[in-house]
């Protein structure tokens, strides 16, 4: 910039000079972007006078251009503060400044003052004072440099000047952050927004911060996690295997995620950060580039080989941001995280910055191939980025009138194929028959019913099966010792899931003779009285736990004194319960144990907390558990304590999810005919109970509210009043009684005991209460009661036939999904030549495909009756998937198309519709392994285990732009050099096994 000129050059005539300068001064306007030149004012004007004598030798001569008094000092040649235009200074145009220079020359070492017209929003001037800015790097915040850029220069304008600056590489990525404060920054993110634009201004400091190695930003560390990230640092391993962080239910965004880390073609452009000249700041569509940065962040990070495992904090916050449906720790669907991220991704990568309006028009009869690259043209003016170049493709859409019989053509774009599964009509069902017959050990059925069937059409299905009528017949689900449901015949089985247990129990009479003579049926419980007492809860009762199998028993109303329930329960028992032998019936006489039990009885201590560790307790028949034991053509089942474990994992599950919820009212209990009750329709069966038993809740009954609510299906200890009233009764009614092997007491749908009961021979009142328990004394449980023989069942010879699971091949998705369908109701197609809505027939045709085809499986089926996931096994080809049989477009060579797709990615999703987990399998792109990824576990997968029931998601490539595997292909090994004992070694066969071990998780 200086000029250190001493001897200028020949000047022409001083009349010339003037007339020069001053048109030059007179045509030159102030225009954006154009130099201007600041000069010494007195130097000016004498200049002015010299050349108006027309006396070159005259003494006016002004010398070198001279502008000292315009700096503050002359070692930095900082300009003074507060001068003044015409006063201080005048400014010429580049021209004029560059002939004086030839003239007259300039002081040494003098810089030349150049400044830029800058285009404000009010005004357009000369900028005199630029903005003086101090620069460092992040590495290095005590080496500061200072540096003046103008208002109307580029972000990008200091970056490059720090990385010539402090000599940063060309290859390594940098952002800047602007410190306006000293406990606040800022990034600059937009390296083509204007210094005036950013807000920057004079003494502010810009930083220059280097991406780490390992993908990650060095500010982005958090100070707690630096240990464990500098252990990181040594490791090295291959690119792309790297797991993710599960945050809390995000395995639906991992999956999602490492799929499209193993999409070839947008990786390496985010590896090579082709993203960063592509960020769309202004799209009103997108999300100010932030969603892009996230995503590069991530992958950048995951393909560093730098990191076992990935925490994708910032990129959930981001999303959670930008689409609050996915804002918290629910579980979401990993399908639907996709779609939003390819759309994000896309509106911020989008090179077209202003969108045209563009009309569509119909095809009208012009020929196919002209009517779609119209439409792909006309989506290419408003949609130009990496996803469209990747993702993209091309329907054919055919709309006909039913009436006119008018034909629609458009062709509409894609980003994934989401294809249908054949629905079967037909459900598999299993149940535990128990029969009337006490000696009768309960059967388990695999039996067939309509998918869209009711629970009568259950009970007919099995009546056929076991000759029992199906009005005699109650279906139950039984979870944790209680009836979780009592189902009404016409409620539709797809309340029932196919992990539940549903038990059916056959009545001694008809519902409609039940009715008749006022019958009732009663849930059973069995519970275990602790042996010591609960001093902590302060009412000094006994604790009670629930154990073995619930019982439905039908009885008439007036026949419910407690002496003949007794007699009714010991023989519905009898198989596994000893009676007692006439010696044993010894009649009780000690009073301090008679008001012990007196004590006991008008207890409302209800299942204790111990009872998920008391190892007595087994679960019942389940069709998840046990193994065979061979009796003749059927088998006995011993439970094992393993199964306990699982039902109380299942609990806890239960408790800390959504449960299970019922189709039911809690406030409906099972009458005569046992109709539909939902136990734990409100999850507070205590309190409501309490409630219908005619007394207000305590505050120790909102006590146990609160833990009902939270627990859901874990058992809850309620509180205990005293029934002080009943004490004196009790003791006018001691008298000598014959020894019971266990007392009853009337509970609530829990199992929690609500109130006292009827002494000797007084009839119980079961108006809104039809549950009973039947209180074991835990000497005279260990005695009498067989558990081994209560776990017994048997298995009829329906479950002998092995089950077979419905296969269909990809290509029959496909074909059904171009298949002609009727629109809905709904959903009406508006014909211009009948100028109404009409219900139209559509058909979908592939026009053409992209360079990588996401096919969404469409697994959760959702009408007006029913939801459910589809368990299909969909057999999808690992190579050579062929569209040239349903693909339009004929574009390859010989006319031929360019169909023939490989699979990358699959993202798979084990569970139900209420629960679920997600994984995914994906082949590296540099050494074409296929790994299994279960969030930040990784393991290597072999080739035969990827294709299951639970695929969800399938990536394909096209095979004329894969690219062959740079690397070796590594022997199967674990991807990190020290694999964790509980890591798994390879990926789950059995999607229910795999949803089982996950709790609170919702997919809808």
């Amino acid at each position: 910039m200086a000029a250190t000129t001493a001897g200028a050059a020949e000047p022409p005539g001083l009349e010339t000079q003037r007339r020069e300068i001053e048109a030059l001064l007179q045509s030159h306007d102030l225009r954006a972007g154009d130099s201007w030149y600041l000069l010494e004012r007195r130097w000016h004007e004498q200049w002015k006078e010299y050349v108006e004598t027309g006396d070159q030798n005259s003494s006016s001569f002004p010398g070198q251009i001279d502008n000292t008094e315009l700096f503050e000092e002359l070692e930095s040649y900082r300009l003074k503060e507060r001068l003044v235009e015409n006063e201080d200074f005048v400014l010429i145009p580049a021209e004029a400044w560059h002939s004086l220079l030839a003239w007259y020359g300039v002081v040494p070492d003098q810089p030349a003052l150049e400044r830029k017209v800058v285009d404000l929003p009010s005004t357009v001037k000369v900028e005199v004072y630029p903005v003086e800015i101090f620069l460092c790097l992040h590495s290095d915040m005590d080496n500061v440099l200072t540096a003046q850029f103008s208002r109307v220069d580029s972000i990008n304008v200091i970056q490059k000047t720090m990385r010539r600056q402090f000599e940063v590489p060309d290859s390594a990525e940098t952002r800047l952050w602007m410190k306006s404060s000293e406990t606040s920054c800022e990034r600059l993110r937009n390296v083509q927004m204007s210094v005036l634009d950013s807000c920057l201004s004079s003494s502010m400091t810009v930083i220059m911060e280097l991406r780490n190695a390992d993908g990650t930003w060095p500010s982005s560390r958090p100070q707690i996690m630096r240990n464990a990230v500098e252990e990181q640092d040594s490791y090295k391993g291959q690119p792309g295997v790297c797991g993710l962080t599960n945050l809390g239910n995000t395995c639906f965004m991992n999956s999602a995620l490492q799929c499209l880390s193993n999409t070839p073609p947008l990786t390496e452009y985010f590896l090579r950060s082709a993203y960063l000249d592509e960020l769309n700041f202004t799209n009103p569509l997108g999300m100010k580039g932030e969603i892009a940065e996230a995503y590069a962040d991530v992958i950048k990070q995951m393909w560093s080989g730098r990191h076992y495992s990935v925490v994708p904090r910032i990129f959930k916050t981001k999303v959670g941001h930008f689409a609050s449906q996915f804002l918290g720790y629910q579980q979401h669907d990993s399908q639907e995280l996709l779609s939003f991220l390819l759309d994000g991704l896309h509106e911020d990568l989008n090179r077209v910055k202003n969108k045209e309006y563009i009309e569509l028009r119909d095809a009208d009869g012009r020929p196919d191939q002209e009517v779609a690259e119209e439409a792909w043209r006309n989506h290419r003016r408003r949609n130009d980025s990496v996803i469209v170049d990747t993702f993209h493709g091309l329907f054919k859409s055919t709309l006909v009138c039913p009436e006119c019989h008018k034909v629609s053509v458009t062709f509409d774009p894609f980003c994934y194929l989401s294809v249908p599964l054949p629905v079967s009509k037909e459900r598999v069902m299993e149940v535990f028959f128990v029969s009337l017959d006490p000696a009768a050990k309960p059967v388990q059925h695999r039996l067939v019913v309509p998918k869209a069937g009711k629970v009568s059409d259950l009970s007919a299905a099995l009546s056929q099966a076991t000759n029992v009528p199906a009005n005699q017949m109650v279906v139950a689900d039984v979870f944790n010792h209680r009836f979780y449901k009592i189902y009404h015949a016409d409620e539709y089985l797809s309340c029932i899931l196919d992990r539940d247990d549903i038990f059916v129990y056959e009545l001694s009479r008809g519902r409609a003779v039940e009715e008749e003579e006022d019958e009732v049926v009663l849930a059973l419980y069995l519970r275990e009285r602790s042996h010591y007492r609960d001093y902590g809860s302060g009412s000094s009762s006994y604790g009670t736990s629930l154990f073995g199998h619930p019982l439905l028993i039908s009885t008439p109303r007036s026949q419910c004194s407690q002496e003949t329930l007794y007699q009714l329960f010991l023989q519905r028992l009898a198989r596994y319960v000893r009676p007692l032998d006439p010696s044993e019936e010894v009649e009780e006489e000690d009073e301090a144990d008679d008001e012990e039990e007196e004590l006991y009885k008008t207890q409302t201590n209800g299942v204790s907390d111990d009872e998920g560790e008391d190892d007595n307790e087994k679960p019942g028949p389940s069709k998840r558990e046990g193994e065979g034991q061979g009796e003749e053509s059927e088998s006995e089942v011993n439970q094992s304590n393993d199964s306990t474990e699982q039902a109380e994992a299942a609990a806890a599950a239960a408790a800390n999810s959504e449960g299970k919820t019922g189709c039911g009212t809690e406030d409906a209990p099972p009458p005569s005919g046992a109709d539909g009750v939902d136990a734990h329709a409100d999850a507070r069966p205590a309190v409501d109970g309490a409630q219908a038993a005619g007394r207000q809740p305590s505050d120790e009954d909102e006590e146990e509210e609160e833990e009902e609510g939270e627990g859901g299906k874990e058992e809850a200890t309620p509180p205990s009043p005293q029934s002080n009233e009943r004490h004196p009764k009790r003791k006018c009614c001691h008298a000598k009684r014959r020894k019971q092997l266990f007392t009853i007491q009337a509970v609530n749908s829990n199992g929690t005991t609500e109130r006292g009961m009827g002494e000797g021979g007084c009839a119980f009142s079961f108006s809104s209460q039809p549950y009973v328990a039947i209180d074991w004394d835990p000497d005279m449980k260990k005695k009498y009661y067989n558990e081994n023989e209560a776990e017994k069942y048997m298995k009829h010879q329906s479950m002998e036939i092995p089950h077979t699971q419905t296969t269909v091949q990809l290509q029959q998705c496909i074909e059904l999904f171009t298949t002609v369908e009727t629109l809905e109701e709904e959903n009406p197609w508006y014909c211009p030549t009948c100028k109404k809505h009409q219900l139209a027939t559509k058909k979908l045709d592939l026009w053409s495909l992209p360079e990588v085809l996401i096919i969404h499986l469409k697994r959760f089926s959702y009408t007006k009756y029913s939801r459910e996931k589809l368990d299909t096994i969909v057999d999808f080809p690992l190579r050579n998937l062929d569209f040239s049989g349903c693909l339009l477009k004929k574009t390859g060579m010989d006319g031929e198309p360019l169909s023939q797709y490989d699979l990358i990615a699959v993202s798979n999703h084990y569970g139900g519709l209420r629960d679920g987990h997600y994984t995914s399998y994906a082949r590296n792109k540099d050494n074409g392994q296929w790994y299994y990824f279960d969030d930040s576990k990784v393991t290597c997968a072999r080739e035969e285990q990827i294709m299951t029931n639970a695929a969800y998601l399938l990536f394909y490539q096209r095979q004329d732009k894969i690219r062959q595997p740079t690397l070796p292909t590594p022997q199967d090994r674990p991807s990190s050099p020290a694999q964790s004992a509980n890591e798994v070694t390879s990926p789950p066969q059995d999607g229910v096994d795999r949803a089982a071990s996950c709790v609170n998780m919702e997919t809808d």
